[in-house]
C-alpha cells in the first residue's frame, strides 16, 4: 500500500484510521533516527516556521510545573522565522553578533548570558546549525555548553543541516531542534520540532483536539508526513555518499566561477560549510539583476534566502558579517539530483553574465 492509499483519519479507531496512525508513527521513528533520538521526542508540524513559532515562547512546562523564559537571544544570521521571535515580545529579544566569518560570537554570548536577569525568567538561546544563505556551520556544541552553564534553554535550527551533516541532538546539546521535510527531498508542508526529552515542552501554539500528544492539535497530514519519513530514511542512509559527490561538484563550480571572474566573492569560503551551498557576490552586479539574468539562462538560484515570499533586499547575513550588502548575494543550492551537466550549464551561464558585466563596465 502506497502513501496515497492511506486515506483514513489517523486519530480514528477504525481500520483505515489505525493504518494511517501506524504509517505516521513509522515516519516519526525515521525522523527521530535522523536526529539521533527517540520517536516520542518528535512533534510533527506543518513546517519549520510553525516549529519555530511553537518553541519560541516564554511559556513552558516541566511536567506539570510551569517554567518561565524571560528573554530570547538569537544569532544575527538566523532565519526570519527565528528572528521574528515567535511569541516573545520585542523588548525581550536580543541579537547575538557574529564574526566577519559569519560565526556566532561565543564570547559575546557568554557576556550576554552573564548579564541576564534570571529573576525575569530563564534565558532561551537560538543558534542555527547551518546558515541558510552562506552554508556556514556554526559551533553549536560550544554554544550549548555556554547556554547550559547559565541555566538556559538552547534551540537549534537544523533545517539546512539535516541530510547534509550528521545530526545528534544529544551530542549537540540542543534542548530543541527544528527540521523541515522539503529541505531533505520530502513533501512541502511538513516539519518537526524535536525535543531532547519529553518532560520539558512549550505551551501549544495550536490547540484543539489534542493531536501530537497535546502539543500540536489538528488532524495530521498523513501523506506529507509519510513522505517526510521516507525522505529522512534516505537522507540518513546516503548522507556520506551523496555529500561527497555534491562537494566535488561544488568545488568544480566555484573553480569555474573564479576562472571567468577572478573578483567573485564567495561568502564563508574560509570557514567550514556544508557541501551544497554557494553564496556569492559578483562586484558590480546587483543580486536581483543577477537572479533574473541567471533565470534567463535556465539556471534557478536565489537572491539570499528563498524563504521570504520572494522579497528582495539587502541580506541581513551579509550586514551581520560586516560586508557591503548593497549589491546583495546570490545563493546556489546543489541537490541530490544535480548532475555534472547542470554544473557545466551553470558555469556557462556565469561566464556569459560575467562577460556582460565586464562589457558594461568598460562602456561606462
Amino acid at each position: 500500500m502506497g502513501a496515497i492509499d492511506v486515506f483514513g483519519n489517523p486519530n480514528s479507531v477504525h481500520g483505515e484510521g489505525r493504518a494511517a496512525r501506524a504509517a505516521i508513527e513509522c515516519a516519526r521513528r525515521k525522523v527521530a533516527a535522523l536526529a539521533g533520538t527517540e520517536a516520542g521526542n518528535v512533534i510533527f508540524t506543518s513546517g519549520a516556521t510553525e516549529a519555530a513559532n511553537l518553541v519560541l515562547t516564554p511559556e513552558f512546562r516541566m511536567g506539570r510545573t510551569p517554567l518561565r523564559l524571560g528573554h530570547l537571544y538569537f544569532s544575527a544570521v538566523e532565519h526570519p522565522a527565528v528572528r521574528e521571535g515567535g511569541r516573545f515580545s520585542r523588548e525581550n529579544m536580543t541579537e547575538i553578533p557574529v564574526t566577519e566569518a559569519g560565526i556566532v560570537d561565543l564570547d559575546a554570548l557568554g557576556l550576554l548570558l552573564g548579564a541576564h536577569d534570571k529573576a525575569a525568567g530563564l534565558p532561551m538561546v537560538a543558534v542555527m546549525l547551518v546558515n541558510n544563505e552562506t552554508g556556514i556551520i556554526q559551533p553549536v556544541e560550544a554554544a550549548a555548553k555556554i547556554v547550559h552553564a547559565h541555566g538556559g534553554l538552547f534551540v537549534v535550527d537544523a533545517v539546512q543541516a539535516a541530510g547534509r551533516i550528521a545530526l545528534d541532538i544529544n551530542r549537540i546539546g540542543a534542548d530543541f531542534m527544528i527540521v523541515s521535510s522539503h529541505k531533505i527531498g520530502g513533501p512541502k508542508g511538513a516539519g518537526a520540532l524535536i525535543a531532547r526529552g519529553e518532560a520539558l515542552m512549550p505551551r501549544p501554539l495550536i490547540q484543539g483536539g489534542g493531536q501530537e500528544r497535546g502539543h500540536r492539535s489538528g488532524t495530521q497530514n498523513s501523506l506529507a508526513l509519510i513522505g517526510f519519513g521516507a525522505a529522512a530514511e534516505v537522507a540518513a542512509g546516503e548522507l556520506e555518499m551523496r555529500n561527497v559527490a555534491i562537494g566535488v561538484m561544488r568545488e568544480r563550480l566555484e573553480a569555474g566561477m573564479r576562472r571567468h571572474a577572478a573578483d567573485v566573492i564567495i561568502h564563508g569560503e574560509a570557514g567550514e560549510r556544508v557541501a551544497n551551498t554557494i553564496f556569492f557576490t559578483l562586484p558590480g552586479l546587483k543580486a536581483e539583476t543577477g537572479q533574473i539574468a541567471f533565470d534567463l539562462e535556465g539556471v534557478a538560484l536565489s537572491a539570499g534566502s528563498a524563504c521570504s515570499s520572494g522579497r528582495l533586499g539587502e541580506s541581513h547575513v551579509l550586514t551581520a558579517m560586516g560586508r557591503d550588502a548593497k549589491l546583495g548575494g546570490l545563493r546556489i543550492s546543489l541537490g541530490f539530483s544535480t548532475t555534472e551537466e547542470d554544473i557545466d550549464r551553470a558555469i556557462a551561464a556565469f561566464a556569459k553574465i560575467a562577460c556582460r558585466r565586464r562589457s558594461a563596465g568598460e562602456a561606462a
